[in-house]
């Protein structure tokens, strides 16, 4: 793996933890064990490692939402699919998602972050739409990307609360909740 593929997998596993804010070069370097002016050779600013992070996550994200569409019809295993993906960043070391933590402080990001972190919030409506259109077919466009973007919100939440009570089980126990309440197909 190259330089740059190592400190982004450094950083990602950084921000993920300790959000966007908690991001450090100097402690990037230590981690990665390369000094900080190696970080700002591939990176100039905090910005742009922010940016790349955002970009690689909502790019990673999009092939493994094609994935899940690309296996099966069944609606049931693309949301199952959907919900587990959040789910796995809380096994790995109770982490969140990049985006939804970058999101929760937009005001601190610089632009080039906030624009790749509402990439990754669209392709997640987007996407939850198109499964929507399937099937919750009576409902019209505008209706299913309402419900996409509340669906998106309530699994980010889910995510956001078990991680601080450090219970995965909180979770899963919300989106079986979800599912119940009719609000997750």
């Amino acid at each position: 793996m190259d330089t740059r593929e190592v400190i982004m997998s450094a950083a990602r596993k950084m921000v993920q933890t300790r959000g966007y804010n908690g991001l450090s070069f100097r402690e990037l370097a230590k981690e990665v064990g390369i000094k900080s002016a190696s970080i700002h050779y591939h990176f100039p600013t905090k910005g742009d490692l922010g940016a790349a992070l955002a970009k690689r996550y909502t790019e990673d994200g999009r092939a493994y939402l094609q994935a899940l569409r690309g296996n099966t019809d069944d609606t049931a295993v693309w949301i199952k699919g959907y919900t587990d993906v959040f789910r796995m960043a809380l096994v790995d070391d109770n982490r969140m998602c990049l985006c939804g933590i970058m999101a929760a402080e937009y005001d601190d990001l610089p632009a080039e972050v906030r624009t790749e972190v509402d990439g990754f919030t669209q392709l997640n409506v987007q996407w939850l739409t198109e499964v929507l259109a399937i099937c919750r077919p009576q409902l019209n466009s505008e209706e299913q990307a309402l419900q996409a973007l509340a669906i998106y919100a309530a699994v980010e939440g889910a995510q956001l609360i078990a991680r601080g009570r450090g219970d995965i089980g909180v979770y899963d126990t919300t989106i079986e909740t979800y599912r119940k309440a009719g609000l997750v197909p």
